[in-house]
């Protein structure tokens, strides 16, 4: 039985995630204790009880401590069975990441699955159905399996409502190396509102997004409404194409944040991955870590080593043994090594 402090590192529901998924693919049972402790509401919210469930469903798993607020579990894996599975988060909470905890072991099953997956699309704290469909999945499928991304709707901050549907055909994860980003192909962004009313958010948004891309056109950005019943909501998406990976960058809506903020901060993270040579930028450097592990190892470059990666990385360590290089690589930033 392996055990996690869920105190520890970047301490969030990243943890929970990839020892569920790790748990499913090795069949090494773990208790995660403390979790979420450095969050300003501890303990499991109702997308982590979604991921778990989604875990327990596809992979014959128990799980002890499962309920809302509970700051420890136990899980224990089964058998993974692929199919025709719907998960339901019931809030705005995240649809990306109850696929991140599902994703890997149904990647590595025996036939394909089709998910559903109903929550949010387009909230902070979490990648963008963009960014999963665009960024993620190109550079995953490289390692053997297939696997289409569909947005039926959009989900919005706090309401959610939002559907993606994913297939998964199944194969053997196969080693690459990720070092060079190639050249730029395009650039494109679009901000996508739903009930707003008659106001200017989006082109404000829009503005204040273009004044940190020096670069870039307003005709690069267009503005779609989406119809009334999937909001109250907004989101920015930039999106930079190169001959081996994209970057997508999203900015989210949320009260009490100004549209100049949203639009700026944007901007700038993308700004800051052109100027780079790295190939993954700050999230999706995360996220390549366990498909690369499972696979035997593999390389890449990126931009700033985030803590979230770096706890990523002790807990593939935990069930895989394992081990992450974190080395400085000049102008490309740096370089992950999986061995």
């Amino acid at each position: 039985m392996i055990t996690i402090d869920g105190s520890e590192g970047e301490g969030g529901g990243q943890v929970l995630r990839n020892a569920c998924a790790l748990s499913l693919v090795t069949g090494e049972p773990f208790t995660i204790e403390k979790i979420r402790a450095k969050r300003d509401q501890p303990g499991l919210m109702r997308q982590h009880l979604t991921s778990i469930e989604a875990a327990c469903t596809i992979g014959g798993a128990e799980c002890e401590g499962l309920e809302l607020g509970s700051s420890r579990i136990v899980f224990r894996p089964g058998s993974v069975t692929p199919g025709d599975y719907r998960f339901a988060v019931g809030t705005a909470g995240s649809t990306a990441l109850v696929l991140q905890t599902v994703l890997i072991p149904l990647a590595l099953a025996d036939k394909p699955s089709h998910l559903v997956i109903e929550g949010g699309t387009h909230a902070g704290m979490s990648p963008s159905f963009d960014f999963i469909e665009k960024c993620f999945l190109p550079v995953f499928q490289r390692m053997g399996p297939r696997v289409s991304a569909r947005i039926k709707r959009h989900g919005f901050f706090p309401r959610g409502g939002g559907r993606i549907e994913i297939d998964i055909e199944p194969a053997p994860l196969q080693r690459i190396e990720c070092t060079q980003r190639g050249e730029l192909q395009a650039r494109s962004g679009m901000v996508v509102f739903s009930s707003l009313g008659a106001n200017k958010i989006p082109s404000r948004i829009r503005v204040a997004a273009l004044k940190a891309l020096p670069d870039w056109t307003e005709d690069m950005i267009p503005i779609r409404e989406l119809p009334a019943d999937q909001g109250p909501g907004i989101a920015l998406s930039l999106e930079a194409a190169y001959e081996n990976v994209t970057e997508i960058v999203t900015g989210f809506g949320k009260i009490g944040l100004s549209a100049e903020r949203i639009g700026k901060t944007a901007g700038k993270r993308m700004a800051g991955y052109q100027a780079s040579n790295a190939f993954a930028g700050p999230y999706l450097q995360d996220q390549l870590l366990l498909p690369m592990a499972l696979a035997g190892g593999g390389i890449f470059t990126t931009v700033k080593i985030s803590q979230h990666t770096r706890t990523a990385a002790d807990i593939i360590a935990m069930f895989t043994g394992r081990t992450t290089y974190f080395e400085e690589a000049g102008d490309q930033g740096h370089c992950v090594r999986i061995v």
